[in-house]
This record gives structure tokens, C-alpha cells and sequence, in this order.
């Protein structure tokens, strides 16, 4: 579909399309799904955008609560990006999550919109600890490729370029995109999309910068691990996500500087 037909874009998903890493609650998320919106809205102002995602939801949650919305709003364009909540978890089934997936490509498209995806990087190579779920995302990612490829989905892949798994590509909890990051995954999906303006150049890798080594690299780990891993950890033997409570911060396709009844005010995005 030519660039100049995306004008009712929907994004479903988890927390990275939800923004967290790109600003906070306070003063409002971001993030790559408001940022590749901010790309279609420069190529035709007329664009209506609305976020479904929630943080902390599995693909098959995503698939329950986001897709019926998301096809009543008889979008152009979807964005769907779920898949790290399950990947993360004890019980992880690369089919199942697939499946879940490639249901949501199917109705879509089938809806006539056009879908676009992105694969993901190695989480070993963002967080030591998490090496062992290398082949966890080898075997999502092939299965996405697949599932796309028999729906005509876009697919951005972010796997295999090494900058996707540059530390300043990612926040302090390193789950979640950084500024940086969602900039380089907005640019990713116009990339994929062949939007106008877009190129190749959000894969090419940062300057060189010197790792923390010995003594300084045990104790950032540490901290990372006391800070962040310790209470992720918690949350799940207590089976509470931190979407809980949660809603879409942008239920409703709105212009991107436009909420319902204030017309040119820009909604405060990341509240629930």
C-alpha cells in the first residue's frame, strides 16, 4: 500500500509500543509507536493514530483484549509487536505465541489492513544472564518471519543488526527500549515500510564507547540485579503484571496533537 493511503494507523502490543523507557507516567510515554506516527503524520497531517498496547501482556493477551478493538476502528495500518513477556517466562511455547500472532496478521489483513511486525534481538546479549534464551528468540523470530510471510506482513528486522543490542539502546532496566532505542525502532518500521524520508541508517552502530570491565562490570551487574531483576522476580511468583489496573493510552484514533473535545491539545500520553 503506497505511504500516502496510512492514514488510520493502530498499534497493539506490550510495553515497548505502550513507550515505557521513552519518558514516564508523569510526564507521559512516548515511544517508537508515537514516533513512527509523528514520521506518517509529517508524510500527510490527516492521520488518526491510536495505542492499544498495555504493558505486561503476553501475545495471547494482546490477541484477547487489543485485536476486536483494534478492527472496530477499521484501521489502514496495524503495528503488531508482542512476544518478549512470553519469551521470558518458564512456560514459553514458540508455537503458542506464534500462533497467537499470526491469528492477529490474519484477521487484520483480512480486514484489509496492512500489518507490519518486527523480529527481536538476542536477549543474552542485552542482559548476560538471559543467554540461554537465545535460541527461545532464534526459533520466535523464524516463526514470525513465517507467519508474515504467508499474510503479507512488513517485517522490520531488528534481529542480527549488532547496534539493536547496543546498551545505549536500552534503559537502566534493560527490558525496555531507550530513548534511543524507540527512535531507532520507529526508523526501523518507516525503513520497512518504505516511508518517505526513511532509510538503512537506523542500523548502523553507535561510536565506540569503553565497557566497564573487572571489578566495575561485577557491580553494575549487581545493582542491575538488586534493582531490577529482584523485583521483576517477585512480580511473577506472585503472579501480579505490572499492567494490572491498566488501560490503552490512546483508545481512540485521534489526530497525534489532538484529543476528544480539545481540539490541538496533545493527550497526556501514558496515563492509564
Amino acid at each position: 500500500m503506497p505511504h500516502s493511503e496510512y492514514l488510520r494507523y493502530v498499534a497493539l502490543g506490550d510495553s515497548q509500543t505502550e513507550g515505557l523507557g521513552d519518558g514516564d507516567d508523569l510526564t507521559g510515554l512516548r515511544g517508537w509507536a508515537d514516533r513512527l506516527a509523528e514520521h506518517l503524520t509529517a508524510a500527510d497531517s490527516s492521520l488518526l493514530y491510536a495505542n492499544l498496547a498495555v504493558r505486561g501482556l503476553t501475545a495471547g493477551e494482546v490477541r484477547a483484549g487489543q485485536l476486536a478493538p483494534a478492527l472496530a476502528l477499521r484501521p489502514d495500518l496495524v503495528t503488531v509487536v508482542a512476544g518478549v513477556n512470553d519469551l521470558l517466562r518458564p512456560g514459553f511455547d514458540a508455537a503458542s505465541v506464534a500462533g497467537h500472532l499470526e491469528a492477529m496478521f490474519a484477521e487484520l489483513t483480512a480486514a484489509g489492513a496492512h500489518v507490519a511486525t518486527l523480529t527481536f534481538p538476542d536477549p543474552g546479549k542485552i542482559i548476560p544472564i538471559a543467554r540461554p534464551l537465545r535460541y527461545r528468540a532464534l526459533e520466535l523470530n523464524a516463526r514470525i518471519r513465517a507467519a508474515a510471510a504467508r499474510h503479507g506482513v512488513t517485517v522490520a528486522e531488528t534481529a542480527g543488526h549488532a547496534v539493536t543490542t547496543d546498551p545505549r539502546l536500552w534503559s537502566a532496566d534493560r527490558l525496555h527500549a531507550s530513548p534511543l532505542g524507540h527512535e531507532r525502532i520507529a526508523a526501523a518500521m518507516a525503513d520497512a515500510l518504505r516511508l518517505p524520508g526513511s532509510d538503512g541508517t537506523w542500523a548502523l552502530p553507535l561510536p565506540p564507547r569503553r565497557a566497564l570491565t573487572g571489578g566495575r562490570a561485577v557491580a553494575a551487574e549487581l545493582r542491575w540485579a538488586g534493582t531490577f531483576l529482584g523485583p521483576w522476580l517477585v512480580r511473577r511468583l506472585r503472579g501480579v503484571s505490572s499492567g494490572d489496573g491498566r488501560t490503552a493510552k490512546r483508545p481512540e484514533l485521534l489526530p497525534l496533537d489532538g484529543t476528544p473535545g480539545t481540539p490541538g491539545a496533545r493527550p497526556a500520553l501514558g496515563h492509564p
